[in-house]
């Protein structure tokens, strides 16, 4: 995702009076520029931040949403339609199918050690911001069985 597609979306959703919207893109564009700006890179800002930024954004919304109470159905509703929005704009992820072909492909002399901490270290540098964690240990797990 580029960041000037966000601030275009982001001005479209003003003018449109779509607050959820507006708020839930302004909050990407934000910490897209603070995490741009603790890293230096203020004015070239590069779409693999841009991505990393709202795959951690989603996550914190996706965890607001599961630990908001019941009996808070609106505060939960608010988080969830944000959370559509965040979703959006992330990156597709590789399934489960592609990450253990992807493995077995790229990493087929560590599979053979069944070393599960090797494995790791290599695959979580490559299919960063790709992949999810929790699917990659998961693959791994199996493929070290």
């Amino acid at each position: 995702m580029q960041m000037e597609q966000l601030q275009k979306d982001m001005i479209t959703a003003m003018k449109a009076r779509d607050k959820v919207r507006k708020d839930a893109i302004s909050s990407l564009v934000s910490a897209v520029k603070k995490v741009a700006i603790d890293e230096g890179c203020r004015d070239n800002i590069q779409e693999e931040l841009v991505n990393r930024v709202i795959l951690k954004e989603m996550k914190l919304v996706k965890e607001q949403v599961e630990t908001c109470p019941e009996e808070r159905v609106e505060l939960k509703a608010g988080y969830q339609a944000t959370y559509d929005v965040i979703k959006e704009y992330a990156p597709s992820m590789m399934s489960e199918e592609e990450v253990k072909s992807y493995i077995l492909d790229k990493f087929a002399e560590a599979v053979a050690t069944k070393n599960k901490g090797l494995i790791m270290k290599g695959v979580m540098a490559d299919l960063k911001g790709k992949a999810d964690g929790k699917i990659i240990n998961q693959v791994v797990g199996d493929l070290c069985k």
